[in-house]
């Protein structure tokens, strides 16, 4: 169990500049793109509230937690969107708390089309409690200090593209490469550094009956000296009331999703995803993750006329 918690530290930390994937992952993505792309703020032409929730490798001590609270809406027209986006993530000793504005610039390129160009800008409050771990050589040169809190800006840039049926995205949510955390010895290196995550997100919704409808959705993530990843899910909408997916993470996991429609405004989703990493597969008894959206129409006729599969 020591071994678990100290492998965990590493990794959150970067080590020997190991540049992991460092942006937590959802499997709620589609659900949930304000937090990667700051160009999807205002596209339910509502006002929209999103919360989630996610509890990873359950069972594995020190494993992450992440928490995002999200809110967006159209103004002027509806050419503009604006958000405000929360996400607080705990792995192992490390906490972040990022707090981002989203401003997107809503092109119409047809009565059904239009094309979003979104930035944002914010903080980063990251911080590490190192005095809380058990160490091989205690006199490591990267642990000789407790680190206890640095804030850093943050600057993202996104494009999507977007009509009823269909949606497709790119962005940097995090451009600023900051260092955050160095050995603090008359020789100072970063032993962990903010690395670009490139985002892609697609997806489309077909009928297969009056019913039933198949939603496809994917997301890439590329950052450097990683893996590229790629989810794909597959989700059957039962009568606009009832959803019913699975998911597929390269080079990690296999996943279930369930949402509910309580209401044609408030969503309800659950997933649980089962890791099948070398490194991790073995130790833990899955992640779960849950997800409520509200949406706060402007216009009561809207939400029947066009229902928001995105």
């Amino acid at each position: 169990m020591k071994n678990r918690f100290i492998l965990i530290a590493l990794i959150s930390l970067g080590v020997n500049q190991s540049h992991a994937q460092q942006q937590a992952a959802y499997t709620h993505y589609m659900y949930n793109t304000l937090v990667i792309n700051p160009a999807y703020a205002g596209s339910r032409d509502a006002l929209t509230f999103t919360a989630l929730g996610r509890f990873q490798w359950v069972g594995f001590k020190g494993a992450p937690t992440t928490q995002t609270f999200t809110v967006h809406t159209p103004i002027a027209k509806k050419n503009i969107g604006l958000g405000l986006s929360f996400m607080n993530d705990k792995i192992g000793p490390t906490n972040n708390t990022a707090v981002n504005v989203d401003f997107a610039y809503r092109l119409r390129l047809s009565e059904k089309a239009r094309l979003c160009f979104g930035i944002n800008g914010g903080f980063n409050s990251f911080s590490a409690d190192v005095n809380s771990l058990t160490l091989a050589d205690p006199s490591d040169a990267a642990f000789m200090e407790n680190r206890r809190g640095k804030m850093i800006p943050s600057l993202g840039a996104g494009i999507y593209f977007q009509m009823p049926n269909f949606y497709v995205g790119a962005s940097v949510p995090s451009i600023l490469e900051n260092s955050l955390f160095a050995t603090g010895t008359s020789n100072s290196m970063d032993i962990s550094k903010e690395r670009r995550h490139y985002y892609f997100v697609a997806g489309a919704v077909f009928a297969i009956s009056p019913s039933v409808k198949f939603k496809p959705t994917v997301l890439g993530k590329l950052v450097q000296n990683a893996p590229f990843q790629i989810d794909v899910t597959g989700t059957f909408m039962l009568r606009n009331l009832i959803d019913l997916g699975i998911m597929y993470r390269t080079g990690d996991g296999v996943g279930a999703l369930v949402g509910v429609h309580i209401s044609k405004q408030l969503l309800f989703g659950y997933s649980f995803d089962w890791s099948t990493g070398v490194r991790t597969g073995k130790f833990n008894g899955g992640s779960h993750e849950i997800m409520l959206r509200y949406d706060l129409l402007f216009n009561n006729d809207e939400k029947i006329k066009s229902p928001r599969y995105f």
